[in-house]
């Protein structure tokens, strides 16, 4: 079953930094951190990774989707 869960805005902005993909959907992307939580797999580089997404956020160097996709004339649905 789905829900439905309230994140803040800057939530929102850091789940989408670990899109791999598109389409990947955010449940997936949870899904993903928490299996590397629990497998304790992080690698110097995965952290590096996430150190470097949260300072681009912080410096306001990220676009949304919706932005890019409006620049590309992509419709979102």
């Amino acid at each position: 079953m789905a829900t439905t869960i309230q994140v803040k805005d800057e939530t929102l902005e850091r789940l989408k930094y670990f899109k791999e993909h598109g389409k990947e959907s955010y449940d997936e992307i949870i899904n993903k951190v928490m299996n590397q939580i629990e497998e304790a797999e992080f690698t110097e580089d995965f952290v590096d990774g996430i150190k470097q997404g949260i300072a681009d956020i912080k410096a306001g160097k990220i676009q949304s989707i919706e932005s890019i996709a409006k620049e590309l004339g992509v419709r979102l649905q």
